[in-house]
Formats: structure tokens, sequence, C-alpha cells
């Protein structure tokens, strides 16, 4: 397997595995708006998104935005998608897509990666084995709408 950064060469592999994520999110398929979305983010230097390759099949993807706290006075990632091809789980992937990024972390010294997901979401079990605990003060959301 290969974790790699992924940058605009990566859409088209990329693409079809947000937008599988955003299905499993319950939001409607566009295949168009995933690929516009991802080249924003990678060209604006707004996310940093890695790609696993499995015998050079893209598998799965993580991205992250950065974040800042003002009470440690560090900076952080924010681990908002993680997304594994349904076929493929339960074979390390996801695991080593959480490591890559906490790799940067480590590389810049960075204190550390808040994940934001749904309550009912099968990868918590994931998250907690990779050592991320639950933090009871993350648990507020305004929506403008």
């Amino acid at each position: 397997m290969e974790i790699t950064k992924a940058t605009l060469k990566h859409l088209d592999d990329l693409a079809p595995l947000f937008d599988s994520y955003r299905q499993f999110y319950k939001q409607d398929a566009n295949l168009e708006k995933a690929k516009a979305f991802l080249t924003n983010r990678i060209k604006n230097n707004e996310s940093v998104i890695y790609i696993a390759y499995l015998d050079n099949k893209a598998v799965g993807f993580t991205q992250l935005y950065a974040l800042f706290s003002s009470v440690s006075l560090q900076p952080m990632y924010l681990l908002n998608d993680l997304y594994v091809d349904a076929n493929i789980r339960n074979k390390g992937i996801g695991q080593q897509l959480i490591q890559a990024a906490k790799n940067l972390c480590i590389k810049k010294g960075y204190k550390g990666l808040g994940i934001q997901t749904e309550v009912s979401n099968p990868a918590q079990h994931l998250y907690q084995r990779v050592g991320f605990k639950k933090d009871p003060d993350l648990h507020l959301f305004w929506t403008n709408k």
C-alpha cells in the first residue's frame, strides 16, 4: 500500500472516493461538484489530503484542515474526512491514513488532531483504537441556514 499527499494530478482518483464519502453522509452524488471542491482546497492550500493506493488503485483518503488553539497557543489539524472504499475496509487502510496525519502533526510540531464525525459512525472504534479520546468540550455547533 502507498499513502501519498494528494495534488491536482490525483483528482481523477480522489474525486470518486470523495463523492462516495459524501453519499455515505446522505448527500446526493455529484462528481463534478466534488471534483471542483477538492480542486479549490488543493489549489488554495486550504487542506491537506492523503490518498491511499492498493495495487495502484485509489482506495481511501483523509482530509485535514488547519485550526489553532488559542488556549494552548498551538496549531492543530481537524481530521474532517476519512473514507475507505467499502469493499476494502478492515485491512488497516484507515489506520495508515490516520498515521500519515499523525506523522504530519509530529513533523510540524502541531498540538494534534481533532475529529469531526457523526456519533453513530462505526469508525469511532478505529479512532479510539489508534489513541483518540472523546472530548466532551466539542459538542456544540451552530448552523447558518
